[in-house]
């Protein structure tokens, strides 16, 4: 049987194969954005939410794969990966340009819809943060109705962090002591004199230690930008909402400009200040 094409030889029929929706599920994708009000606005506000889940899965895919080489010390592989989600962060950030179009009024039409329902509540965002070693029991807590969603984060809040699997590199490598291999990982860990003199050691003489040079740097390009994703959302609600409360309980902005405190790695951040 001949198969009809069109313009460059491009395929016509796809009864009996698959083609790019198929391949997508575009019609399962195209169809999870249910509008709970007639607000023309906000199908923005969806479908800039349900993107960032997108994008967050696809950086969550890549950091679990990441922690997994360095954990091997097969690190290589892993700057590719920390890379590209730098990258996935990037793209996020921009995102915040679309959403800053809806006005106060425009997002007051519809946000009672919302109910309780809140970014806050995003248990891929939890696992990004817990993944980078910003970790906080009671954060799992609005998922303990999801069950399989709760023992997944309980699982990530007892195994090393992406930063914790590198400073165990550092002691496998002889730049620290094997105390700093073991510890409460559900912890989060507080800032230490002894990681950061390893890490100016790999500075220091970066010849000696390329590869967890490289990791370092690949490591501060990620923290930096998840700083500038956690600043243009802080900024982004600001503008919409000002300082009203977020729908899931939370001070909102208040609760947003903390978080911009958080350092992730910090003995990465110290280390400039020694060199």
């Amino acid at each position: 049987m001949t198969i009809p094409t069109g313009p460059e030889g491009a395929r016509l029929d796809f009864a009996a194969a698959m083609s790019y929706g198929d391949y997508l599920q575009l019609d399962a994708l195209l169809a999870a954005q249910v509008p709970r009000s007639a607000d023309h606005n906000e199908m923005l506000f969806i479908v800039q939410h349900q993107a960032t889940e997108l994008w967050m899965k696809l950086a969550i895919h890549e950091m679990m794969a990441a922690r997994e080489h360095v954990k091997h010390d097969d690190l290589p592989p892993a700057f590719k990966m920390l890379a590209r989600v730098a990258r996935i962060m990037a793209q996020l950030n921009q995102s915040w340009d679309v959403l800053s179009t809806l006005t106060p009024a425009e997002y007051s039409a519809f946000r009672q819809q919302l109910g309780s329902s809140s970014g806050f509540q995003s248990y891929q965002y939890r696992t990004i943060e817990f993944l980078l070693g910003h970790k906080n029991r009671v954060l799992v807590e609005p998922h303990r109705h999801r069950g399989e969603i709760a023992a997944r984060l309980d699982q990530l809040l007892a195994e090393p962090s992406l930063y914790d699997e590198a400073i165990r590199v550092l002691v496998r490598r002889g730049l620290l002591e094997a105390r700093h291999a073991e510890r409460d990982w559900s912890a989060e860990r507080a800032s230490d004199d002894e990681v950061c003199a390893a890490w100016v050691a790999v500075y220091r003489d970066p010849s000696a230690h390329w590869d967890l040079y490289e990791l370092a740097e690949k490591l501060v390009d990620l923290e930096d930008a998840f700083r500038q994703w956690r600043f243009r959302h802080a900024t982004t609600v600001e503008r919409v909402i000002g300082l009203k409360r977020g729908t899931g309980g939370t001070s909102g902005v208040g609760y947003l400009r903390k978080l911009l405190e958080v350092e992730l790695f910090p003995e990465l951040w110290r280390a400039r200040t020694e060199l």
